[in-house]
C-alpha cells in the first residue's frame, strides 16, 4: 500500500485551506517520500488552483537512514546549506510522513543521531519560522507498526483527520472552539498536577501561554499545550504509551524530576536510546512542552507520536526544546514527546480543580 487516504483531493483541500491557509503567490513546499505520490499530485494541483507556487521534494525510502550511516564529520557539525536555501525560499510547507520501514534507523548510532540533530538546529529554526504542517499518510509499514490491517489503518487515519466527516474543515473549527474553552480555563492556572499509576508530578505554568493546536501545524491535531517553567517539574512520571522516535521502540519510560531537571531515568525497552537522548545537550533534561490530547478519532496507540500524542484522554510531556510562542525558554536540539495515558484512573488538575479525569475533559 502506498501512502494514501480514501479521498486525496479532500485531503489536499484540507491541508491547503485549513492547515497552511495557502494564498495567491505563496511558495509552498510539499515534502515526503515517493510513497506519497498520489496525495502529492493532488496537493500540487490544489496549490496551483490557489494561484500559488508548489515546490515538490520526494525522497526514495531509506534516504534518511543513509545520512546517519554515511555522515562525515562535516554532516555532524554543519547544517545542510541546500536545505537552508530551500527553507529561505518558502512561505509554507507540508511534510507528509510516509515511510516504507518504520525501523530503518534502528541500527543508527544514537550519538550520531544526536550530533546530526544538533548540527541541523539552524535548519529546524528556519523551518519553524514558516507556516508549516506535519501530517501522515497510511503506508503498509505504519499499519504493521500499529498492528492493524492496511485497510483498517487507512480508515483509522481517515477518522483521525476528520476526513470521514461531511465537512472536515467545519469539524476542525468545532474542535478548535472546544479547545479554546480549555485554553481559557488553563490560562488562569498556576500549578498543573498529573496523577496516575506510578505518576505524581507537578509543573508551574503561571504566566505561560496555552496554545490551541487545531490542525494548522499538526494534522491530525487535537491538543492544547504550553511550555512549563523550566525549573518547576517536581516528582515522578511513568509514560505508559510506547514511543518510536526515529524507528527505535522505547517503552515504559520513567523520569524523576527535581527543580525541573531529569535526575533519574530508565526505560523497560530502549534505555540506551533514552540515555543518549538525555545527553543530547544541556536542555535535553528539561521540559519544553506540556500537552493534553483531545482527538476522539484517535482511540488507541499506534506507535506514531504525531497520532498518539493527540489521543483523547492522554497527557504528554516533551523533553527538550520549547516552543517560544508558549513563553518557554528551554533550548535544545531535542524535542521528544512522551505520553501518559489517563483513561484508567488518571487525573490532571489545575490548581486543584480536575481538568481531565479518567480520560474525560471536565471543563467544557
Amino acid at each position: 500500500m502506498t501512502g494514501s487516504v480514501p479521498d486525496p483531493e479532500a485531503f489536499a483541500a484540507l491541508l491547503c485551506d485549513w492547515c497552511m491557509e495557502v494564498a495567491p503567490g505563496d511558495r509552498v513546499g510539499i515534502m515526503s517520500t515517493t510513497l506519497a505520490e498520489e496525495v502529492t499530485l493532488a496537493l500540487h494541483r490544489a496549490v496551483l488552483e490557489r494561484d500559488a507556487w508548489p515546490y515538490v521534494a520526494l525522497e526514495p525510502p531509506g534516504l534518511a537512514a543513509d545520512l546517519y550511516r554515511h555522515a562525515h564529520p562535516r554532516h555532524r557539525s554543519e547544517p545542510p546549506p541546500t536545505h537552508l536555501a530551500v527553507a529561505g525560499a518558502l512561505d509554507a510547507f507540508v511534510r507528509l510522513d510516509a515511510p516504507a520501514n518504520t525501523t530503518e534507523l534502528a541500527d543508527a548510532d544514537p550519538a550520531v543521531v544526536a550530533a546530526v540533530a544538533t548540527a541541523r538546529k539552524p535548519l529546524q529554526e528556519s523551518m519553524l519560522r514558516l507556516r508549516w504542517t506535519g501530517t501522515i499518510l497510511p503506508t503498509a509499514a505504519l499499519a504493521q507498526q500499529a498492528r492493524m490491517s492496511t485497510e483498517e489503518y487507512a480508515a483509522f487515519v481517515n477518522r483521525a483527520l476528520f476526513l470521514d466527516r461531511s465537512h472536515p474543515v467545519q469539524a476542525w473549527r468545532d474542535l478548535s472552539a472546544t479547545q479554546e474553552a480549555m485554553v481559557a480555563r488553563l490560562s488562569a492556572a498556576s500549578e498543573i498536577r498529573i496523577e496516575a499509576e506510578g505518576t505524581d508530578v507537578r509543573l508551574n505554568v503561571a504566566g505561560r501561554t496555552w496554545i490551541n493546536s487545531d490542525g494548522h501545524r499538526n494534522m491530525p491535531s487535537g491538543e492544547v499545550f504550553t511550555g512549563p517553567h523550566e525549573d518547576s517539574a517536581t516528582g515522578t512520571i511513568r509514560f505508559t504509551v510506547p514511543t518510536g522516535p526515529r524507528g527505535v521502540t522505547v517503552t515504559g519510560v520513567e523520569l524523576r524530576f527535581e527543580q525541573g531537571k531529569v535526575v533519574s531515568a530508565q526505560a523497560d525497552q530502549g534505555d540506551d536510546y533514552l540515555q543518549a537522548a538525555l545527553a543530547t545537550d544541556a536542555g535535553a533534561r528539561y521540559l519544553g512542552e506540556l500537552g493534553i490530547g483531545t482527538n476522539a478519532g484517535i482511540d488507541r496507540a499506534t506507535g506514531h507520536i504525531l497520532l498518539d500524542e493527540k489521543m483523547a484522554g492522554t497527557v504528554h510531556l516533551a523533553l527538550g526544546r520549547s516552543y517560544p510562542e508558549t513563553g518557554g525558554t528551554n533550548d535544545s536540539a531535542l524535542h521528544w514527546d512522551l505520553i501518559c495515558d489517563l483513561r484508567e484512573g488518571g487525573r490532571l488538575s489545575a490548581d486543584g480543580e480536575p481538568i481531565v479525569v479518567d480520560g474525560a475533559v471536565t471543563v467544557v
